[in-house]
């Protein structure tokens, strides 16, 4: 099991299922019920329709809204 804790401020603008998954504390499968659901919109990138999602929905999901400067 990985034992590293993820930073939110380390995290990149655009996370996989796995990371959204370890910050979230759910199963990836949960992530992608969100996805469908409309819960947490997943971006599609590359030929196989990988998901990534904005590092600024799963800070709103937390209940943590971005900084606005």
């Amino acid at each position: 099991m990985n034992t590293q804790r993820v930073s939110i401020d380390s995290l990149p603008d655009l996370l996989t299922v796995r990371e959204v998954a370890e910050v979230l504390r759910v199963s990836p499968l949960t992530i992608k019920r969100w996805g469908k659901r409309g819960k947490l919109p997943a971006i599609r990138i590359n030929s196989r329709g990988d998901r990534r999602y904005k590092k600024e929905a799963v800070l709103w999901l937390l209940g943590i809204t971005p900084k606005t400067e």
